[in-house]
């Protein structure tokens, strides 16, 4: 897929993360290099990694919306639900005057036959469902005129209809309440029987009962509330390929595959295994394996601490916190407005799902520098990592200047 250029507004645009980038393109165009750049303050010192921040389908979710926001301010303009999952953006396209119609989890906030043909409705990154697509249709109203749909979700249905007309049933690697995922079950769910894996842990479950080590009836206890009706696992998984939420681990999407690919081997012999398990590999997001090996490269640092920007109902923000939380202590932030001092974070924790402070988080020393590993989900604007970045550095009595720390870079795209 050729990388375009994309029309970003000026409010998204950073003066540090997007030289150090910019950099690295001259230095790594083939993207070989997974080593970190140092932003080196003297008593701080900032290790970003190669790849993160806006992907492909993000920057033109953002093109479009802000494109028709600006060329239609005659008319009534909707987006389906978040356009992508960060606070900053959604927050000001509401300040634009955009409205939403669902929340993120399918609550209705304004009805679609409240609508007429003459509103604009933008469908979400995220994609959405073929029932809300004729829904839409039904008001007069062309789902794919202003559709910002990731081409690389696109790219899962296209693979999905593919097996679809070969008579395979489709495994969707996701979290089955996410928009995403809703959206490529319904689009799946419209051509073949269905399932949703949370994990590899499922898919352990799901293996269990192919070979016949489970009940069938666990089938109904573990997935009958996120499978098509009537889905047979002895009859559908005779036949089957793997699909996944593009913003799920790359790793973990890999080992939901080889865990179910082991037990068809298991339950039809090797010799014709393709005729039962599709494989479905090239369907992987690049930017999502691309961020998170990168990620993977700053967990190897002998970091103090890691921050993590982005939105806190990020799918792809929080696969990188979680890669990150084995190595050091871990705080995902929306913005650089949680951060009250080196006394007080205010970050989200993921797992029990809520707002935690954490005293004296910051472990500022007269004797050696403060070593900060940062990153952000593929939603999250750069400029909200410089943001961060500059409150971290005003705890700090440097006399580095910032323009002496980027030079370097700037220099590089000589």
């Amino acid at each position: 897929m050729g990388r375009k250029q994309f029309n970003i507004p000026e409010i998204y645009h950073s003066p540090i993360i997007r030289k150090v980038k910019e950099a690295n393109k001259v230095m790594d165009p083939r993207k070989k290099d997974l080593d970190p750049s140092v932003l080196d303050f003297g008593p701080v010192r900032f290790y970003v990694p190669r790849h993160f921040g806006f992907c492909y389908g993000v920057e033109n979710a953002i093109d479009i919306a802000y494109d028709t926001v600006a060329t239609h301010r005659d008319k009534d303009i909707y987006l389906l639900s978040e356009m992508i999952h960060n606070p900053t953006v959604n927050e000001d396209l509401l300040d634009r005057g955009v409205q939403f119609l669902f929340e993120t989890d399918g609550t209705e906030l304004i009805p679609i036959e409240s609508l007429d043909e003459d509103d604009i409705v933008i469908v979400p990154a995220f994609g959405t469902t073929l029932e809300i697509q004729e829904k839409l249709k039904q008001q007069g109203i062309d789902p794919y005129e202003y559709n910002t749909t990731c081409p690389f979700v696109e790219k899962v249905w296209k693979r999905g209809t593919q097996l679809g007309k070969k008579g395979y049933s489709l495994v969707i690697h996701g979290k089955h309440r996410h928009e995403e995922t809703r959206a490529t079950f319904s689009h799946s769910a419209d051509h073949s029987p269905c399932v949703v894996l949370l994990n590899p842990e499922e898919a352990h479950i799901l293996a269990d009962i192919l070979t016949g080590d489970r009940p069938k009836s666990d089938f109904e206890k573990y997935f009958g509330h996120k499978s098509t009706d009537g889905f047979d696992p002895h009859e559908d998984l005779k036949h089957f390929g793997v699909i996944n939420q593009t913003t799920m681990l790359a790793t973990e999407t890999e080992e939901v595959m080889n865990i179910l690919k082991k037990a068809a081997i298991q339950k039809y012999g090797k010799s014709d295994i393709l005729d039962h398990f599709a494989d479905t590999s090239d369907t992987l997001c690049y930017a999502t394996n691309e961020n998170q090996s990168a990620t993977l490269a700053l967990a190897d640092i002998d970091a103090d601490l890691s921050i993590v920007v982005g939105g806190y109902n990020s799918s792809n923000t929080m696969h990188l916190v979680e890669i990150l939380e084995h190595a050091f202590p871990t705080y995902h932030v929306r913005d650089a407005e949680e951060m009250d001092g080196p006394a007080l974070i205010h970050h989200f924790d993921q797992w029990d799902k809520e707002m935690k402070g954490t005293s004296d988080w910051l472990p500022i020393s007269n004797e050696e520098p403060v070593d900060i590993v940062i990153t952000s989900g593929a939603s999250c604007p750069d400029v909200l990592v410089d943001e961060v970045i500059l409150k971290i550095l005003s705890y700090f009595n440097t006399d580095r200047s910032l323009e002496d720390v980027i030079q370097p870079f700037e220099q590089k795209l000589d």
